[in-house]
């Protein structure tokens, strides 16, 4: 197998991470006061973590680490963004948005841990990412099942 397929498969991830980081910078300033803004950051900053292990691991292959999220999270944010200027942002909105961005990122994960592009070396440090990412998706799932059983 190629380093190149490698190296495909990671800076996808990698600009998939990016809008993930992105996106809960955005939901932490929309949900500024709201008890989810912390929770956001810290994700946030997490997923940034999470990027750099990526584009180390790109780098030890030879090529280029991915700099910019993908065109389709680009879209996504702009489609956010004006849903966000004509209906508000209210803690619900924000949390189901953001736990739709996490169900997106854990299955790119999924795909790529259960494909054959990955060497073990690769994989493995993929699979370290996967946890934290696995780890943020339960938590907004739970946090957005708590606030509908208590809705």
């Amino acid at each position: 197998m190629a380093d190149q397929d490698q190296v495909t498969t990671l800076n996808t991830l990698t600009a998939t991470l990016i809008d993930s980081v992105t996106g809960y910078e955005d939901a932490a300033s929309n949900a500024d006061g709201s008890r989810f803004t912390e929770i956001f950051r810290q994700r946030a900053t997490e997923r940034n973590q999470a990027v750099e292990e990526l584009r180390s691991e790109v780098r030890r292959l030879g090529g280029n680490p991915e700099d910019d999220g993908s065109f389709l999270g680009k879209t996504h944010q702009r489609f956010l963004d004006l849903k966000a200027a004509v209906t508000g942002r209210d803690d619900q909105a924000i949390i189901n948005e953001v736990e739709r961005g996490e169900d997106y990122l854990k299955e790119k994960f999924e795909a790529a841990l259960n494909s054959d592009a990955l060497t073990a070396e690769s994989r493995s440090v993929v699979e370290r990412v996967y946890q934290s990412v696995r780890s943020g998706h339960d938590q907004i799932s739970q946090l957005k099942h708590g606030m509908e059983a208590s809705a």
